[in-house]
Parts: structure tokens; sequence; C-alpha cells
């Protein structure tokens, strides 16, 4: 639940943050929100666990006794690392496009490999930190310190670029006067973005792909798990119910969980770069069909993939590419579209599809796998979703330039 708020608040909050952004600069936001997350992380390091002994005895003592540590936690990482993880992420991403306006889906998708990265490299550094100190809390501390002083640093690199400003390298073709020649245009503002139904259609496109995404993500490493361990008791003649020996259910574990997570990750955080200069050369929407046809391939795929774990590796590498290419191109279509001077509030409100589709997505995946008692259910979903998403991008046209 934890986790559910803070994607949840954590999307949601990436408008304000992003219209914050274009009033005071991206340097502010971001001082403020990571001074902000870290104080929220430092705060979780404060929480007093309940007694073991209560909780382990259960019933009503056990509940109140954790209440209130549950509430604090549902505060400081749900709430307030929320909000503070918001005002981080978003500015750098409205930001970078308008230094490099020759390669921005590129520029665009060094900035959002962070978070990629970010996950790919703290989760195994978190993890071995909670076993040398014996407990999660410990580390939150550490982390908030570290994090404050890491985003501090960054946030004073961070500012927009001069009026006018434009690479050396770069001449863009300026419309000419006369008769018959294209007329100047401008940028959109954001009130004109969001009244345009191609901004909406964007965000329902967003919506589909990381509601069907994320509800298959979570959704992987217990699937392989249970259908490797079906398979294995077949295989020795054993009893649904018997026990599979420790070393056999580690190579499941192995084979089931870790190989394809870290593939999901590797990918996720790699096509957030190297989508950028295809999407430059040939443009966002074709880019987008095909991945977004493969994805919901994907979602078949994945259920009879769970009986081995090359396949399943295979399947979740290419969700995890599939899915990270979105964080690029979506901004980047942005872009294309309106043009960089709203982009903070512009994508900050695109990006709440995501922030909408974290909370209903993994939740709406065990709900259907726990009531129909099958992995299918919510996997033949998941592709229905992303056949929408198709059908939007597919007959999605470009709104007309703004004359200046």
């Amino acid at each position: 639940m934890a986790y559910t708020i803070i994607c949840l608040v954590f999307g949601l909050m990436t408008f304000p943050a992003g219209r914050l952004s274009d009033k005071y600069g991206p340097r502010n936001i971001v001082l403020f929100g990571g001074l902000f997350m870290a104080f929220g992380f430092f705060m979780v390091s404060t929480i007093t666990p309940p007694d073991p002994t209560v909780i382990a005895a259960g019933g009503d003592p056990a509940k109140a006794a954790g209440k209130t540590a549950l509430y604090l936690l549902y505060l400081y990482y749900g709430v307030i690392c929320g909000i503070g993880g918001a005002m981080v992420y978003l500015p750098p991403i409205a930001t970078a496009p308008k230094w490099w306006p020759d390669k921005r889906a590129l520029a665009t998708g060094f900035t959002v490999v962070g978070l990629g990265l970010g996950t790919f490299i703290m989760a195994p550094l978190a993890t071995g930190m909670i076993k040398y100190f014996g407990s999660a809390l410990p580390v939150f501390k550490y982390v908030s310190i570290t994090m404050g002083i890491m985003v501090v640093l960054a946030a004073f690199c961070l500012k927009v670029p001069p009026v006018g400003y434009k690479p050396t390298s770069w001449n863009p073709s300026a419309p000419a006067g006369g008769a018959g020649t294209p007329k100047a245009t401008r940028d959109y503002t954001y009130e004109e973005t969001r009244s345009t139904p191609q901004f909406w259609l964007l965000w329902a496109a967003y919506f589909c792909g990381s509601f069907a995404s994320l509800m298959v993500i979570g959704l992987i490493a217990t699937h392989g798990i249970d259908t490797m361990s079906l398979a294995y008791k077949v295989k020795m003649g054993l009893a649904a119910t018997a026990v599979i020996p420790a070393v056999e259910l580690k190579k499941i574990y192995m084979a089931a969980a870790i190989v394809p997570s870290l593939l999901l990750a590797i990918f996720n955080a790699a096509v957030r770069i190297l989508i950028g200069p295809l999407a430059d050369k040939i443009g966002t929407q074709k880019i987008f069909i095909t991945l977004f046809i493969l994805q919901a391939a994907a979602m078949v795929m994945i259920f009879p993939a769970g009986n081995t774990g090359f396949m399943l590796a295979a399947v979740a590498g290419l969700i995890g590419w599939n899915y990270g290419a979105m964080f690029t191109l979506f901004p980047a279509t942005l872009l294309s579209y309106y043009g960089p001077t709203a982009q903070g509030s512009n994508y900050g409100l695109l990006f709440t599809a995501w922030g909408v589709a974290g909370f209903c997505g993994p939740w709406l995946g065990g709900k259907l796998q726990a009531t129909t008692g099958s992995f299918f259910v919510p996997f033949i979903v998941a592709a229905v979703v992303l056949a929408v998403a198709v059908i939007i991008l597919f007959t999605l046209k470009a709104p007309e330039k703004q004359p200046a």
C-alpha cells in the first residue's frame, strides 16, 4: 500500500511540479523537491516498529500496535516522498530538450534513463544494506543524506537556455515571407494544449500502455514461480501439495524471478536512450505503433512462456524494452506537437496518466488473478488494453501549428 500511494502521488504531482517549473525555473523546483524527498526518507528511519511479540500474538492488539507505524509510513514515504520525487523528476525532462532542440528525443531519453538506472543500481545496493543492518529503517537514513547531497548538486546545474538560443551547429529552416510560403508559427501555451483532442488521446494511450505493462510486470515473477514449481512437481511425480527441495526451489526462483526481473530492468533502462536517435530521425508515431503491437503480443506470450526460464526472461526483456520506450516517446511526441515553451506543464499533466495507471494496473491485475485463480485473464486483459492504444496511436494526427 505504501508503494501504491507513492506511485499515485508521484504521478499526480508531476502536473503542479511542471507548472511550477515553467513559472519559477527548474532549479528552484528540483532543489526544494529533492530536500523534501530526502526529509521524507529520513523521517521513515525514525519510525518506531511495533513490538514483535505483540505482532506475533496476532488479534486486535497486533493491529492496534502496528497502526501508528503504518500510517507514518504512508505519510512519510507515500505522500512526502511522492511529492518530492515528482518535483525532482519532471523539471529536467522538460528542460533538457530546450538545450538540444535538434535532438529532442535523444535529450529526453538521456534524462528519463535516470529513473531506470536509479532503480537498477539502488535495488541491489539497498538489499545489501538491509542485510548488513538487519533492518530497512537505517537504510532510509543513509539514503536520505546521500540523496539530499546529490539532488542539491544536480539542481545547481539546471537552468533554461536564454531566449533565442540554438546550438551553433544547428540551422533550422525559417519560413520566408510572401505569398505561398509557410507561415511563421509559435509554440502552444498550456491552456491551448489541454484544449486539443490530440492531447487527451495521447493521455489515453499513455494510460493504456502504462496500465497494461505495470499490471503484467507485477505478476511476471509470481507467474513464473507458480508455473515452474508445478512443472517440476509433474516431472518428478510429486503431489501438488508436496514441498520442493530447497536447492531446486532456489533454481526456480533464479529462473522465474531474478533473471527475468534483471533483464526487464536492463532493457527498460537501455531503450530510453537507444530509442531517442531513431525517434528524432523518423518520428515517434511509427515506433509507437510497432512497440505497442509487440507489447500486446508479449502479453499473450507471457502465459505459455512461464514454463521455461529462457522464454520467460526473453519475454520479460521485451516487455521492459517496450515499456521503457514510452518514457522517451511520449514527451518527445508532446514536444513535436506543442513545442518546448510549456513542456513542463504539458508533460506534467500528461504524466498523470502513468500515476493513475500505476495505482489501477497492479491492483486490478492482482484482483483478476486472485478471483479467477489464473494468470491468463490479466494477461489477456492487458493485451486488449494495448490494442486500444494501438488504435488510438494509429489514428492520431498532429494538431495544426499555431500562427505566430
